[in-house]
């Protein structure tokens, strides 16, 4: 007997000899093995994930992060996923403020499952040039998260909303950038990889070299084809992006 339990024949002793059936019966049976259960398959292989974080009031935020959502998912390998944040307003007040109501087809999401993502898009109003209320209390709500860095080095960026064409479409962006840096995010910009969309002065467009953007006015603007377009391309760099900071082995081809 061998320390490990195993037991092994003594040195002195032929090894027994195995005969085969000279004449086998036939085997009624069909044992043939699948090639599934004989070649491994990749375990853990899924598809990236980008999370669309936003909150918007009247919908144009709305419009933007379905649109971006698109581009995310034109990406092989990758998808978008679209998160609300909490209202931080009354009932009363949404109601006086003549907010439509939310449907139930868009989760909302805790600063903790922000975990989960490969790569993170945030969208939201401007309220004096930088983030509405209700999306700084959701940051205000990672603490935990920024204490132990579990944010450190994922792909981020932003898209938003503004009242006027000098209401913040950069200011709002350029402000929450501050939020990136505490949990040592990456942020990403789109820059000027829209081409000559960004230079197109023949209608009005919200969007800047640092995210998707839209014109609200008076709240009855609805997005224009240019802005939902350049909405669409973010999401689609941004899908690049988060592939680069991904081995191969971890990308699921579908």
């Amino acid at each position: 007997m061998g320390k490990g339990g195993g037991c092994f024949p003594s040195k002195n002793q032929a090894p027994p000899v195995i005969e085969s059936d000279p004449d086998p019966a036939p085997n009624t049976e069909d044992v043939s093995i699948p090639m599934e259960s004989v070649i491994p398959t990749t375990i853990g292989v899924r598809n990236l994930r980008i999370f669309i974080v936003f909150y918007s009031m009247y919908g144009h935020v709305e419009s933007l992060a379905r649109s971006i959502k698109n581009g995310v998912d034109e990406i092989e390998g990758v998808e978008g996923v679209l998160f609300r944040v909490s209202e931080t307003l009354s009932p009363e007040t949404l109601s006086a403020m003549k907010v439509p109501a939310k449907g139930d087809e868009i989760p909302e999401i805790s600063a903790e499952e922000l975990v989960e993502a490969d790569g993170l898009l945030f969208g939201f109003p401007t309220r004096y040039g930088s983030m509405a209320a209700q999306m700084k209390a959701f940051w205000d709500s990672t603490g935990g998260l920024w204490k132990e860095q579990k944010l450190a080095g994922v792909p981020a960026g932003f898209f938003v909303s503004t009242g006027t064409q000098g209401g913040g479409q950069e200011t709002t962006a350029w402000t929450a950038i501050t939020q990136l840096a505490h949990h040592g995010m990456l942020y990403v910009p789109i820059g000027y990889t829209f081409g000559a969309g960004m230079f197109k002065m023949d209608s009005i467009r919200g969007g800047s070299p640092y995210g998707a953007g839209v014109f609200s006015g008076d709240g009855t603007r609805e997005p224009s084809e240019r802005e939902l377009e350049l909405a669409h391309h973010q999401g689609k760099y941004m899908a690049l992006i988060v592939k680069k900071f991904q081995p191969e082995s971890q990308i699921n081809r579908n």
